[in-house]
């Protein structure tokens, strides 16, 4: 997984109820960071955003994921448009040039 990329587009996983889609959410991260391998990064944008503001419920997996080194890149126009710049919790925020250079240099790309 050291050189996969996960993109995170919803505000949770799949197109469930929301509250289903943050709890599967959570319930990946933490079965990620207990893997012991690794993705390079995890990118959101459009809804996903949502994930690294405040209020979400999967932030103690996310700040677990970055601690350990995955790298959490989070699109600037997405906070933008949803206005939740001041809102980020976790992650560095990047553009959309920063996601495509993530997404170029992994050998695998996994959409959530």
């Amino acid at each position: 997984m050291k050189n996969t990329v996960i993109l995170i587009t919803n505000n949770g996983m799949g197109k469930a109820d929301e509250k289903l889609g943050q709890t599967l959410a959570g319930k990946y991260f933490e079965l990620l960071s207990q893997n012991g391998s690794l993705p390079a990064a995890i990118c959101f944008y459009t809804e996903g955003v949502k994930l690294v503001c405040e209020g979400s419920p999967v932030l103690a997996q996310l700040r677990k994921l970055e601690t350990d080194g995955v790298r959490l890149i989070v699109c600037s126009t997405c906070l933008n448009y949803y206005e939740l710049n001041e809102k980020v919790q976790v992650g560095i925020v990047g553009g959309m040039g920063d996601i495509l250079e993530t997404q170029v240099k992994a050998e695998k790309v996994i959409t959530l």
